[in-house]
């Protein structure tokens, strides 16, 4: 878990700006398009490699608008974004001061940004509003609209910045509430689990049972979805307890948002979930039994200790 390390890489209205990229596909140039307007159309973009951010020319600098203004530049012939959903975006960000590209993450992997979610800064929110998955969308965001008064000082944006920002939208998947399959019967002599909706799992440690020394992987439902890949972001709940004492020592419901995200297979995560993800489908829901070799050493982590197995039930709920 990482300390709760929550390393998905949205875009936060109280935060800064995480972004890590890759691409697929892209226009090779920028053309105003039909709708656009505002000082936005005379923005150039030009570049077609998928892992190559492109170029972003301003008309003049300082750059500045006063409300958000967004451009279609090349419309896609996916389906229409939904609110609920994440998509998966390529996107450069360049300070309308300095017409420099501050960031961007074509040159790794695609950030999930939740649409309709309060959470994403305002000017974006706007930009992914009803928009295709394939579209390459310009939007230029007044600081009202983006970090506001407090800037985002480790993107390289000041108070009074206007940002624009390049987003080329891949793909989009809708997260799931919860686990959704077929369920499994678990092996005997392993903890047991009963579900609580919006709230911890209550898991149950067998008495006079030895904690296992190697790492138990055992599926109690069997999602219907993709099956997750290293190095995409997996949304997860879960519930944590000692198997010494069968304390909760932490679940996702303790948090704001009530999921955690991860890289899956990129070591960003305790082991024994790194390595237990990949391979599974999304809507699937684990019983883990870690180690303390698989979790967090002979170190521990606060309340749990070097010599403690951890005993985790975790719901994948999606991945992108």
């Amino acid at each position: 878990m990482n300390s709760r390390a929550r390393v998905a890489a949205v875009l936060l209205a109280a935060s800064t700006l995480v972004v890590a990229a890759c691409g697929s596909g892209g226009s090779s140039s920028s053309s105003s398009s039909s709708s656009a307007s505002g000082q936005i159309a005379a923005v150039k973009v030009v570049g077609a490699d998928a892992k190559k951010t492109p170029a972003i020319t301003l008309p003049e600098k300082p750059f500045k608008v006063t409300k958000t203004e967004t451009r279609v530049i090349t419309e896609g012939k996916g389906a229409t974004l939904k609110s609920g959903q994440v998509a998966s975006v390529s996107l450069a960000v360049v300070n309308g001061t300095s017409g420099k590209t501050v960031n961007s993450n074509y040159e790794s992997a695609p950030t999930g940004l939740p649409v309709g979610d309060t959470t994403v800064i305002a000017g974006l929110k706007k930009a992914l509003d009803n928009q295709k998955i394939g579209s390459r969308v310009l939007v230029a965001i007044p600081p009202a609209d983006g970090f506001g008064t407090q800037g985002a000082t480790s993107l390289g944006i000041a108070a009074d910045d206007t940002m624009v920002v390049l987003m080329d939208i891949r793909s989009a998947v809708t997260m799931l509430p919860a686990a959704t399959g077929t369920a499994v019967a678990p092996k005997k002599g392993l903890p047991t689990v009963v579900f609580n909706k919006d709230k911890a799992a209550t898991i149950t440690i067998p008495k006079g049972e030895k904690a296992p020394t190697k790492l138990v992987v055992q599926p109690l439902v069997e999602g219907t979805g993709a099956t997750v890949k290293k190095g995409q972001t997996v949304r997860a709940t879960y519930t944590g307890v000692l198997w010494r004492n069968g304390k909760v020592f932490d679940s996702a419901w303790a948090h704001d948002p009530a999921y955690i995200e991860f890289p899956a297979g990129e070591g960003q995560v305790i082991k024994g979930w790194d390595t237990s993800v990949v391979g599974q489908k999304v809507g699937s829901r684990l019983l883990l039994v870690v180690p303390p070799a698989q979790g967090y050493g002979s170190a521990g982590s606060g309340e749990i200790k070097g010599t403690d197995t951890m005993v985790f039930v975790m719901d994948i709920l999606g991945a992108y």
